[in-house]
């Protein structure tokens, strides 16, 4: 059934209202009629079955039928924090993390970043990001948006690791400690209404500098590698993150 955000201030106690680009989809792609259903979200939590029951020039109104109970956010809250990569690789990554179940997106700028950062452009780009997550998000049929933040620079990222429960560094030299080394006793000392914040780091396309690295570990980063073959940068933080999930039961595993 198809699903759509919408913002808080349209719901209603018995009925939601969609505008804009949503409200063109149901009329124009969907061919949407009186009497229709489908799924709708505030973002936040909130998710109803609506059936539409009018449909006007600014946008479509429909009556709530039911609250439908909130299944499929983890339990476990993970971040990914990404170096700004090249071209639209950040898109990809926003886009496929929000599909596999990620909290939020931190970009930041760390010292091998190649991409020039725009504060004028910026603006415009975030709410490109914006919109890929909420996309993404009800092609999966979640019930709440990643938050997509300001890229942010390598020191106040690092004062960002205190507000985790754990903080992982990938880092392609590692040869000690592995993601799994790290996750699995983490997961197994969640209890079952724990509810945990995970921050997965991902470097450039030029990796973390040794430094970076050292000031990571001394702000509460665990340093992990990913196995024994070097990722993408676009391709860590989906690999990560399906890996924490899967560790702390929300992809069938413990």
């Amino acid at each position: 059934m198809q699903r759509y955000f919408i913002p808080p201030e349209q719901f209603g106690e018995q009925q939601v209202q969609v505008t804009g680009e949503d409200a063109r989809h149901i009329t124009k792609v969907m061919r949407g009629k009186p009497g229709d259903k489908f799924i709708v979200s505030d973002g936040q939590g909130r998710v109803v079955l609506a059936e539409l029951s009018l449909l006007e020039p600014e946008g479509v109104t429909a009556v709530i039928l039911e609250t439908i109970e909130d299944t499929s956010e983890p339990r476990i809250k993970v971040d990914i924090a990404q170096s700004l990569p090249k071209g639209d690789k950040m898109e990809t990554v926003i886009q496929k993390c929000t599909e596999i179940g990620a909290a939020a997106f931190v970009p930041f700028l760390s010292e091998r970043t190649i991409v020039q950062y725009d504060e004028r452009k910026e603006e415009k780009r975030i709410a490109r990001w914006s919109k890929i997550a909420k996309e993404a998000a009800e092609q999966a049929h979640r019930s709440r948006i990643p938050d997509v933040g300001q890229p942010v620079k390598w020191k106040k990222l690092l004062e960002l690791f205190d507000g985790y429960d754990l903080v992982c560094m990938c880092y392609e030299k590692e040869l000690g400690e592995q993601l799994r080394d790290i996750v699995q006793p983490f997961a197994a000392s969640l209890g079952p209404e724990v509810s945990s914040r995970v921050l997965v780091v991902v470097g450039p396309e030029g990796g973390f500098t040794e430094e970076e690295v050292a000031e990571a570990e001394a702000a509460g980063a665990k340093s992990v590698g990913l196995g024994r073959r070097i990722l993408r940068t676009e391709t860590a933080g989906m690999a990560a993150l399906t890996c924490i999930l899967y560790e702390t039961g929300e992809m069938g595993g413990v």
